[in-house]
């Protein structure tokens, strides 16, 4: 890897009173000559238009478990190599990684075929493919796009970890060639997503629908006290995915912890149990995340309640489902189990 910091005709705007209105996501910045938008990766140069400031820019790159995206029903026990570059499309008060997302930060650069090889080089170490992770993935658009066709080439896997803030034509232009999306959604309130992240709830449902079309879908939601776990909007958050994604859409109630701009305690371990408890009466696999809860991050049968896959923090997760099969029942569940 070098140091370089490239530029990359961006995709996805048009020229208007003397800037550049970006059209990636729905923030639909006008961006003046010399400046970039909201992410700060996408900058206008007269003369060339639109360009990505990001292009192939790492700000972290390691292999993953797959369940650390969290994906839990696409290849579990497997692993992914992780990258992520700098920059954020929302301004989340609570960011849990905004070291990255919320920075500008030089970083070292890496091609796509660098990426490819390096994952081809770990498939000794069960890995699977390449993750998009760690910042917002979208705003590197441009080199999601080059990256994930090289990947899929070479017949590996594509994940991508992203808050589903993106505009519906980039997203569907996209999707072919990923394979599995953990989307986060924030909260389930208008209000809150202007208020605590500069974004909007309804672009996130819907482009989490879209992706439920094309791949595996897996949702996370970081439960935050007295901001988002009101019975209402958990309850209400579980019914809509039942209805429009489905029962058996797993989703992952993580446990907030005091960062960035939001200077509150941690979650009350009580409040993570009842998000479990209102979710499972509409939703068949409900996790909780960042807790030590014997059983909250397992894997059961709800058919027969039989143990499925038994997960640790420490260690590869224990798989007793045969081909995606109950291993008591013998019904099939919505596993994507490799041979």
């Amino acid at each position: 890897m070098t140091c370089d910091t490239p530029t990359k005709a961006a995709a996805y705007f048009h020229l208007q009173n003397g800037g550049a209105r970006c059209e990636l996501c729905p923030n639909s910045c006008l961006i003046p000559p010399g400046q970039t938008g909201l992410c700060r990766v996408r900058q206008y140069q007269e003369g060339y238009g639109l360009v990505t400031t990001s292009y192939g820019n790492v700000s972290a790159i390691a292999l993953d478990p797959i369940e650390k995206k969290p994906l839990y029903h696409f290849y579990p026990g497997t692993n992914i190599l992780s990258l992520g570059t700098f920059g954020c499309n929302l301004r989340c008060r609570f960011c849990q990684n905004w070291h990255i997302s919320q920075s500008t930060k030089a970083a070292d650069t890496i091609t796509p075929q660098a990426v490819v090889q390096m994952a081809k080089e770990y498939k000794a170490a069960n890995c699977i493919g390449v993750a998009f992770t760690y910042n917002e993935p979208t705003i590197w658009y441009e080199f999601i796009w080059d990256t994930a066709k090289a990947v899929h080439a070479a017949d590996l896997k594509n994940v991508l970890v992203s808050n589903g803030f993106i505009s519906s034509g980039p997203w569907q232009e996209l999707l072919p060639m990923i394979d599995a999306v953990n989307i986060d959604v924030k909260a389930w309130s208008e209000e809150f997503y202007r208020e605590l992240c500069g974004g909007s709830l309804q672009p996130v449902l819907d482009n989490a629908q879209t992706a439920a079309d094309y791949c595996h879908v897996e949702l996370t939601y970081l439960i935050i006290p007295g901001h988002n776990d009101d019975l209402a909007s958990l309850e209400g958050f579980a019914r809509w995915v039942r209805q429009w994604l489905g029962a058996g859409t797993p989703i992952h109630f993580s446990r907030y912890f005091p960062n960035y701009q939001l200077d509150i305690p941690p979650t009350p371990i009580g409040i993570m149990e009842k998000a479990q408890r209102i979710a499972s009466e509409w939703l068949d696999y409900v996790y909780l995340g960042n807790v030590e809860i014997a059983g909250a991050s397992h894997t059961y049968c709800p058919f027969c309640q039989a143990l499925v896959i038994e997960r640790s923090r420490s260690g590869a997760p224990r798989i007793y489902a045969t081909q995606g099969h109950c291993p008591d029942c013998g019904m099939k569940l919505p596993l994507i189990i490799g041979t």
